[in-house]
């Protein structure tokens, strides 16, 4: 993957997306389809030509890009809820990419939620399901857990919990896109201007 601030822009989006939807389904309990296509795609797709291919065409992407702009832009009204998730993702893809052992398991577990997309939609619940139990089976059981805070109502319910579950795991398949298209954490100290100029310029093109 090339390590371009482009890339690392679109990274970031996929990630701030995962992270604004978690926060959604903790909050209020429901979730855009659409968006949460896209980071479900993105899960399943293991070869791609391009990083925009990851995620199904950037589109998809344009909510991430706006939460994105949002967070270096410094907007007030950002969740840090959403800005603790996104560094606790962060850093258990750090950790994943220690562990082959573990990388290997999730392969496995997403090949077997990739032959159920083959005969259900996207966003069905024996999809996400495998989703969910791949990332609970396995990044869940790393310390710190990534701890969801939110209407306790809606963080109880089965379904919903399993949705946030799939989200995490696609939170961390884009900060390993991040990672290999050259992100760090000195990039998001030091580089802020040019990975908000970065995600100007693809709003944009979308």
């Amino acid at each position: 993957m090339q390590k371009t601030v482009r890339n690392q822009a679109i990274a970031l989006a996929g990630l701030s997306q995962a992270t604004d939807l978690v926060r959604q389904i903790a909050v209020n309990g429901s979730v855009d389809a659409n968006s949460m296509e896209t980071l479900i795609t993105s899960t399943l797709k293991i070869d791609a030509d391009s990083i925009e291919d990851v995620y199904g065409g950037l589109s998809g992407l344009r909510p991430g890009l706006r939460v994105l702009r949002s967070q270096l832009s410094g907007n007030k009204d950002f969740d840090r809820n959403q800005g603790r998730y996104a560094a606790s993702l962060i850093y258990l893809e750090s950790k994943l990419e220690e562990n082959p052992a573990l990388q290997k398991k999730i392969q496995s577990g997403i090949q077997a939620a990739i032959t159920e997309a083959r005969e259900h939609p996207l966003l069905h619940q024996d999809v996400i399901a495998k989703l969910a139990n791949t990332y609970e089976s396995t990044l869940s059981k790393i310390r710190p857990h990534v701890m969801v805070q939110g209407n306790q109502a809606h963080l109880t319910s089965a379904v919903n919990i399993n949705k946030i579950r799939a989200l995490l795991l696609a939170g961390v398949r884009s900060a390993m896109l991040w990672r290999q298209s050259g992100g760090s954490r000195w990039k998001l100290l030091l580089g802020r201007k040019q990975l908000l100029a970065a995600t100007e310029q693809l709003l944009k093109t979308i």
